[in-house]
């Protein structure tokens, strides 16, 4: 079973997660391969945004959804990966044209340089006037340095939008979808240490430094291939680190026949009934899971009946 593993580094301001998605990934990958599979390289960085969503998830407390976006101009238009706070996940991508053997996220997002990636939180139940908060970093470094790898991206968005400096290795397959992250703690009061006790903080920030380069040591194929404690034993056998029971992230798709029914509340009656009209049913695929929601001419009538008390759906691709 897919598994979360969460640690600590006793005695320092460091903390650290560990996931591994194996059954859920693959049904990902299975319900995907029913409509039009994706190449390798498409479906490993969907598989490491999957990973990588859960770890963030897992690391914030907050009762919504993350949704981590890439918007490519390159042959990925868009690939998502979305995580509830109970971990489960669901992820797909816009593929158009081929994608090269080989491909990094740099031809595959930012082939003209105008590749973004958005971090959105989005709380379950909205305060009125609340939107939900997303923040985006383009897929180049500060120097303007293209980004080639989804970890970096990633690390980059960590410093510059919560100041935490964090260490991260994805990867993924056919099989399983892998992340580790190392992330340094905000160290309380460290804005007034002076004297002896600065020794303190240097040395907090060189245990850091420490955990994070043994961090980066590992490989993707390892990654892939080892096991949850094999890694940890391996990478951190010097450390003093305090494990947590895993947790079971699952992949579960959120879509409904009333969320697509609020969707197309959302085109208005006019543009409904003409695609009734035009095609004589109006038939809505799910991204993430390929589910087919058929709606006749009798449906659509029904939903902008003033009787109707189905609760609004969402306007977002389901």
């Amino acid at each position: 079973m897919s598994e979360l593993h969460k640690f600590l580094f006793e005695g320092l301001p460091v903390r650290g997660m560990l996931v591994r998605l194996t059954d859920g990934w693959q049904e990902v990958l299975r319900r995907r391969a029913t409509r039009e599979p994706w190449a390798p390289e498409v479906a490993s960085l969907v598989g490491q945004m999957c990973a990588a969503g859960v770890l963030m998830q897992s690391n914030i407390k907050f009762q919504g959804a993350l949704v981590l976006q890439l918007q490519g101009d390159g042959p990925v238009k868009l690939a998502v990966a979305e995580v509830q706070p109970d971990l489960e996940f669901r992820g797909t991508a816009t593929v158009v044209g081929e994608v090269p053997p080989g491909s990094q996220l740099g031809a595959m997002c930012n082939a003209q340089g105008n590749g973004r990636c958005a971090i959105t939180l989005d709380p379950h139940q909205r305060l009125p006037g609340q939107q939900p908060y997303q923040g985006v970093v383009a897929l180049h470094g500060d120097l303007g340095e293209p980004l080639q790898q989804l970890s970096e991206v990633l690390e980059h968005y960590m410093l510059q939008s919560e100041q935490l400096d964090t260490r991260l290795v994805l990867a993924a397959d056919g099989n399983i979808a892998a992340g580790l992250l190392i992330q340094r703690l905000p160290i309380e009061g460290a804005g007034n240490l002076g004297g002896e006790r600065n020794e303190d903080l240097i040395g907090l920030s060189e245990g850091f430094n420490r955990v994070a380069h043994l961090a980066a040591t590992l490989t993707q194929q390892e990654l892939l291939t080892l096991d949850a404690q094999t890694i940890l034993r391996r990478l951190f056998w010097e450390e003093d680190v305090r494990r947590f029971e895993p947790l079971a992230p699952s992949f579960a798709c959120r879509c409904s026949r009333e969320r697509v029914g609020g969707m197309l509340r959302g085109l208005g009656r006019e543009e409904s009934e003409s695609l009734i009209a035009e095609r004589g049913l109006v038939e809505v695929g799910c991204e993430f899971c390929g589910l087919q929601y058929h709606f006749d001419a009798v449906d659509v009538g029904e939903l902008f009946t003033p009787t109707d008390r189905q609760a609004p759906g969402s306007t977002s691709v389901n």
